[in-house]
């Protein structure tokens, strides 16, 4: 899996707003976002799952985390 959005540094809405772009463009499919706090952590995951996608897994990534998001 290569499609990754790299929202760490950014505050909200910013990564809600790129994981919404992302989503919109792929229609379907799996990719990453990278966070580095944990109101993006929920707010992206909660944004994801409103849009009918799944939060596969999220993983710690360093200082922040690691989001997979998929839609069959």
């Amino acid at each position: 899996m290569s499609i990754t959005v790299d929202a760490r540094g950014l505050s909200c809405p910013q990564p809600v707003i790129m994981t919404m772009a992302k989503i919109k463009e792929l229609g379907s499919g799996e990719f990453i976002v990278l966070v580095d706090t944990d109101t993006s952590k929920e707010n992206v995951s909660r944004a994801a799952t409103s849009k009918g996608w799944e939060v596969k897994d999220i993983q710690p990534d360093g200082e922040g985390y690691r989001i997979i998001l998929a839609k069959g």
